[in-house]
């Protein structure tokens, strides 16, 4: 499955818009269709974080093929589910890399599931990957990286 965005090309920077020293808002992301997909899910990951990866977004019970950009910072927008971050908020972190460090790739991996998932509060990353588990269909990724002046 491939993944696009307007925002940036898979491996190139993520514009400041869409981190912490800009609007912190989601890029708009599209995707393949797959077939006997009844919804996808998404999970932003810094690997490259001090501490270990680093999650940026959860959200699951994706209809479309895409999203746009800016998705508001609720927990439940349409049929769209958002968990909580590392940041401890719901919805979008943008990136965020400490200033001393070089760049950070930050993945943005699309999951097709065959179904759709029960509604939870507060879903983190690990929680949505075992509520996946056996769901899984296809996935794709993107990779944006962005480094801090």
């Amino acid at each position: 499955m491939n993944v696009r965005s307007s925002a940036f090309k898979d491996g190139d920077f993520i514009p400041q818009e869409y981190t912490c020293d800009g609007q912190d808002i989601s890029p708009d992301l599209e995707w393949d269709p797959v077939n006997n997909a009844k919804s996808y899910a998404i999970i932003v990951e810094d690997p490259d974080a001090p501490y270990g990866t680093f999650i940026h977004w959860v959200i699951y019970n994706i209809k479309d093929t895409k999203l746009q950009k800016n998705i508001p910072k609720v927990e439940k927008v349409s049929s769209m589910i958002q968990g909580v971050n590392d940041f401890g908020r719901v919805g979008y972190g943008g990136p965020c890399p400490p200033r001393t460090h070089p760049p950070h790739r930050y993945y943005f991996n699309v999951f097709a599931l065959d179904t759709e998932l029960p509604e939870k509060s507060g879903v983190t990353a690990d929680e949505l990957k075992r509520m996946m588990e056996g769901h899984i269909i296809d996935k794709g990724v993107i990779m944006g990286k962005y480094k801090r002046k």
